[in-house]
């Protein structure tokens, strides 16, 4: 057979593996790669760092369930991605990230850029590995994919040096994997599933806490049955927004402190028992209900808290098999009562919002913001979060009505990850509303990729909350009698001539009558947009978000 070369080898896998984009910036190293993918049909989106593709690649994976791929050159280009391979292994998201490097034949005699990135990487991926041989190049993508997406999913790397990418290999000689992964999903002990049976049978009062491992799962169903089967509340975070719509009956969002406080068994469904739930401490289970997590990674089973039972598997899997014993056994939920207790609850806490979500003042008080963007959101629209306070708001009060259809960086907290995913969500779902909600910090990191969304013809919406502030930890120091140092920004920088600049859509909002007009501007453009809200930089989450909540004692 013919001779192939190493940058058409990594193409064919990737077609293989169904790969329609490669995310990336650009670098002598790795242009062999980009010939191949164009070559195979599959389209190369460049961006201004390599931060951003790695996170476009994660972004890929949230709204699409499968591994996107980012492409970066050797040295500082695998570094610049580090930031974004770490946030998919802390999230976890599968994706799979190809770095370049100087030739194998040239190793430790200086080479440009030469660095061992397949070592530096390892403590932050599940897999990472340089490729020795051009005819091993499928191979390896194959194994690459495999650890992205078994068990827990996860970043992997590859390392493919220069002289191995613009090498060449008899396509006789090259092994093209073919069935080399399983999609068998791994079910409870059933000694545990009985355990967990036994202990609903005895509950009159349960509540559910759904995360991240319902989205890679695809139990999105599965938990919609099974809270409706055992009448309970559930509260939703993480990956885990969206997979039941906002207008369900048994969803809750402000009430999951009351709903905690008076439990008496809680079902974690991918939801560690981490700093969300306050380590576990007694607070939060003041009546120290009956524990049961369900989780992916057993490892994260009685985090920070002993539980009752732990089971480790795949939600769906484990949520059917929940059901089937249920119904097997006899068993009758204990009514709506305890779930309509909960939600009028949470729907009397929302109502002490309505004079923020209303709010005339000046500058703009980000509930108002917030309460304007949910009211011309599509029902199918994908939001990203992308950086601190004004993201807690966003997260308050948006509703979210599908899976995948939120996205913020999760357990990293890491600012910047937004201008990737909006990119990859735009992509994944061409037509859709797809907008990110910046903060003046967040933006300023990557925010400069709108460039990218114009050059793309990528019509996000972008809205940045300018409150002239790093203001979660403003507040913070401030409270604290601190002076703020390094905390502050400047209100008067005008967002939106950037994106003016660019080439796209751009307005700056001060008024709040004009927000929802702004807003309906900017979607209506058909062109990538961004809204500088100047917003009240003495309004902080941390200081009222909670205030509906102190009102009332559980």
């Amino acid at each position: 057979m013919a001779e192939i070369d190493g940058g058409r080898l990594f193409a064919k896998a990737l077609k293989r593996e169904g790969v329609e984009y490669v995310f990336t910036l650009n670098g002598g190293h790795i242009y062999n790669l980009y010939e191949g993918c164009v070559d195979e049909g599959i389209k190369v989106i460049d961006f201004r760092h390599e931060q951003v593709a790695a996170h476009a690649a994660e972004g890929w994976a949230k709204v699409t369930g499968k591994p996107g791929v980012a492409i970066v050159t050797a040295g500082p280009g695998v570094t610049d991605a580090v930031t974004g391979i770490a946030n998919a292994f802390q999230a976890p998201s599968p994706m799979i990230l190809i770095g370049g490097n100087a030739g194998i034949s040239d190793h430790l005699r200086g080479g440009l850029q030469d660095f061992d990135s397949a070592t530096f990487l390892k403590p932050v991926t599940k897999f990472s590995e340089q490729v020795k041989r051009v005819e091993r190049i499928p191979e390896y993508v194959s194994i690459a994919f495999r650890h992205a997406t078994s068990g827990v999913p996860g970043p992997a790397y590859l390392e493919i040096p220069i002289d191995v990418v613009g090498g060449v290999a008899d396509e006789e000689n090259v092994k093209y994997p073919g069935s080399y992964r399983t999609d068998s999903k791994a079910y409870g002990d059933p000694e545990y599933i009985k355990q967990v049976v036994d202990i609903l049978h005895n509950t009159e009062r349960p509540m559910v806490l759904a995360g991240s491992d319902i989205w890679w799962n695809d139990a999105s169903e599965e938990l919609r049955e099974f809270v409706e089967m055992i009448d309970s509340p559930v509260f939703l975070n993480a990956m885990g927004r969206g997979s039941i719509p906002s207008d369900h009956p048994n969803l809750g969002s402000l009430g999951r402190r009351y709903g905690l406080v008076k439990s008496d068994t809680v079902i974690l469904i991918g939801t560690p028992i981490d700093f969300r739930l306050g380590y576990g401490a007694d607070s939060m289970f003041p009546q120290s209900p009956k524990l049961i997590e369900i989780m992916m990674d057993g490892s994260k089973i009685g985090q920070n808290r002993d539980i009752d039972v732990g089971v480790v598997g795949d939600s769906k899997a484990v949520l059917r098999q929940i059901m089937d014993e249920l119904r097997a056994t006899g068993y009758k939920s204990p009514g709506k009562g305890w779930v309509e207790e909960v939600i009028t609850e949470d729907q009397t806490l929302k109502a002490a919002d309505e004079g923020m979500l209303n709010s005339d003042q000046t500058p703009i008080h980000p509930m108002r913001l917030m309460k304007e963007l949910r009211d011309v959101l599509d029902r199918d629209a994908t939001v990203i979060g992308d950086g601190g306070d004004i993201v807690t708001f966003a997260a308050r009060v948006l509703n979210i009505n599908e899976p995948g259809h939120w996205l913020d960086p999760g357990q990293f907290g890491c600012l910047g990850a937004g201008s990737g995913f909006a990119a990859a969500a735009q992509l994944a779902r061409p037509g859709k509303q797809v907008c990110i909600v910046y903060g003046d910090g967040g933006f300023g990191l990557t925010g400069f990729d709108v460039e990218s969304y114009v050059r793309f013809n990528l019509p996000i919406v972008s809205i940045v909350g300018n409150n002239g502030a790093w203001n979660q930890t403003t507040q913070g120091v401030v409270r604290r009698g601190m002076r703020g140092i390094g905390t502050y920004l400047s209100q008067e920088t005008d967002y939106a001539k950037i994106m003016d600049g660019m080439g796209g859509y751009g307005e700056r909002v001060t008024d709040p009558e004009e927000i929802r007009p702004a807003l309906e501007r900017a979607f209506n453009s058909g062109k990538p947009a961004l809204l500088d809200v100047v917003t009240d930089p003495d309004v902080a989450y941390a200081a009222m978000g909670g205030r509906s909540r102190q009102q009332r004692q559980y």
